[in-house]
């Protein structure tokens, strides 16, 4: 809960999708990963009262739905048609909470973010929407491979502002993008292959706002049970205060069928092709079509190795085995106040929202030049 909210707006998942099992039991918790991969996914609701807790679940059952339909009942099962699918789930759940707050007054303008990763032979794929965050933790150390979708991140890259202002400026709660308040989104797609040992840590920003990557890195690094990781790191948040709920799931990807190491990098690397191709219809009758989607080439994405039959992944929390393993600990579940406090977050998702602030910075730098020249 942290420590100053009066109840929860976080949701999170983990599914093994092979046999469609999120209950979070042990042969969840502990799975290899089949020809269908898994999900990992964190949702922060936002909206006051209990607007903000019916969106971040409605984010979940509706992308959970979504792939059972057009991902686990499709004939394929390539890496290309499950990044397509994990993208068109987040657009369906954005449709529905759109759609579900449209139709009721009280709920108009609430949305949650969602920062979902799905991991199949040795590729993880996330959709991020909003400022939740996935880290990647490898030989010590932790890199944000998700782009929080913020003032202070446009603000970062056009250079008028560095990530240390960011992080104490009164503007950095304000999101441009949330699943709900507007009808269209713009999915931020993005890949990375897994190396034997990693750790994937997703994270509400009850987190995020308040423990650096490096310490995120060196609780992983100090301790190989994931529970104790996400209790730990949650601990650290409320140390620091614990303004806001807190959500992490933490999964570490072990086994022979993947690579020891490799030349890529971590880093926020989007997915190629993403901007080409056309996402998937949210039609439902589109499923026995996903075929006509897949790249020609796709199957040489999938894992192989040169000496030995392929092993299929596993998730498993505190089990190495030996073939590819996650293993994965989800947190304690949390977020938002009810009403949102003064500087709490403010979903912006429009143009209009963006563009006037770009227009205020406009409008700073022409009275400084002109300050300046007087």
């Amino acid at each position: 809960m942290g420590r100053t909210r009066e109840h929860n707006e976080d949701t999170f998942a983990v599914a093994d999708l092979t046999t469609f099992n999120a209950s979070l039991q042990p042969e969840v918790r502990t799975h290899q990963v089949g020809a269908r991969g898994s999900l990992f996914m964190v949702a922060d609701g936002m909206g006051g009262a209990a607007a903000g807790e019916v969106a971040s679940q409605m984010a979940v059952e509706t992308i959970l739905a979504e792939l059972d339909a057009r991902w686990r009942s499709s004939p394929q099962h390539d890496t290309e048609t499950f990044a397509r699918a994990l993208k068109a789930a987040t657009e369906a759940a954005n449709a529905r909470i759109h759609a579900f707050a449209a139709s009721r007054p009280e709920n108009r303008g609430m949305g949650t973010t969602a920062t979902i990763a799905g991991f199949l032979g040795d590729q993880l794929f996330l959709c991020q929407v909003g400022d939740s965050r996935g880290y990647l933790v490898r030989d010590g150390t932790a890199i944000q491979i998700t782009k929080d979708q913020s003032l202070m991140q446009k603000l970062i890259e056009a250079g008028e502002m560095t990530p240390e202002e960011a992080e104490v400026s009164e503007r950095r709660n304000i999101i441009l993008q949330a699943l709900g308040p507007e009808p269209a989104i713009k999915v931020d797609l993005t890949e990375q292959q897994v190396m034997r040992g990693d750790v994937l840590v997703l994270c509400s920003d009850g987190l995020s706002g308040q423990v650096r990557a490096h310490e995120i890195a060196e609780v992983v690094r100090t301790e190989t049970d994931l529970m104790e990781v996400c209790r730990r790191l949650i601990d650290l948040a409320n140390e620091a205060g614990g303004p806001d709920n807190i959500t992490v799931v933490a999964a570490r990807f072990e086994g022979e069928g993947l690579k020891a190491s490799g030349t890529e990098a971590v880093q926020h690397r989007v997915y190629r092709g993403s901007n080409e191709r056309p996402t998937i219809p949210l039609d439902r009758s589109s499923v026995p079509h996903l075929s006509a989607i897949v790249h020609e080439d796709a199957q040489a994405d999938i894992p192989t190795l040169e000496t030995e039959p392929y092993r299929p992944p596993r998730v498993a929390v505190g089990n190495a085995g030996d073939g590819p393993t996650v293993e994965i600990a989800p947190s304690v579940r949390a977020k938002l106040p009810e009403p949102p406090p003064p500087g709490g977050r403010i979903p912006t998702g429009t143009l209009r929202a963006f563009f006037g602030s770009l227009a205020a910075l406009v409008a700073i730098a022409a009275l400084y030049a002109w300050f300046r020249r007087g």
